[in-house]
């Protein structure tokens, strides 16, 4: 009974010592990412701006899921104003900026079409997005690293690792999602585009056919009158 009891309290020590660094690695956050996914109507510009810091990266990747010839022009600037990037009547596009303190923007241009709306997915990614606190700070919470045999730095390297894996994993999904997404909207325009034609085919065959039953039949039709 008695043993039983030290191998409860060893236990609930390494279980508490485990949460805790799980808890303490979990406040690295490596990159940050988003995606959003919006319609862009006929005649008209849209722009996004985003914060970043001095040394950090911004990746941008958009894609036109819908609409007519599945382009738009778009444009990414740094916080004083000069053009980074610059992409025109594309589909798709990836760009990465190396940034600095200060809001860029970047924006989405469909002004050259008057009748189509486009329907556009982008993802940003942000790396290095780090605060100012001191990366050797977690170490004051940590206490007792004598119990366990593997290092907490090895721990904090492959949670790290993981979760980086784990990001790209998600990131590349998403990618393939939005791509799905457009082969599918091109798809049904494709499927429309020949029902409509094979309906218009079909209407003027039997137009012709009709013609043709009918000059036959003339041909063969005596409009002389008899005299009785």
């Amino acid at each position: 009974m008695e043993a039983a009891r030290v191998l409860l309290c060893v236990l609930s020590v390494f279980a508490a010592l485990v949460s805790e660094r799980f808890a303490v690695l979990a406040a690295f956050s490596q990159s940050l990412d988003s995606d959003f996914t919006f319609t862009l109507p006929p005649g008209r510009k849209e722009c996004f701006y985003q914060t970043m810091k001095r040394d950090a990266s911004l990746e941008i990747e958009y894609q036109v899921l819908d609409g007519a010839g599945l382009d738009v022009d778009f444009f990414i600037s740094s916080p004083s104003g000069q053009v980074l990037f610059s992409d025109y009547r594309k589909s798709d596009g990836v760009h990465t900026v190396e940034t600095e303190d200060g809001d860029y923007m970047f924006c989405f241009d469909n002004t050259f079409s008057s009748v189509s709306e486009k329907i556009i997915f982008f993802e940003l990614i942000l790396d290095n997005m780090d605060t100012d606190e001191d990366p050797d700070d977690w170490k004051e919470y940590v206490h007792g690293t004598d119990i366990l045999d593997m290092k907490l730095e090895d721990l904090m390297d492959t949670i790290n690792n993981v979760k980086s894996r784990l990001g790209k994993s998600v990131q590349i999904q998403t990618v393939l999602r939005a791509f799905e997404a457009r082969d599918r909207n091109l798809q049904e325009s494709n499927y429309d585009r020949v029902n409509f034609w094979s309906v218009v085919n079909l209407i003027v065959m039997m137009l012709v056919s009709a013609v043709q039953v009918y000059l036959v039949r003339s041909l063969f039709e005596d409009k002389r009158k008899i005299r009785t």
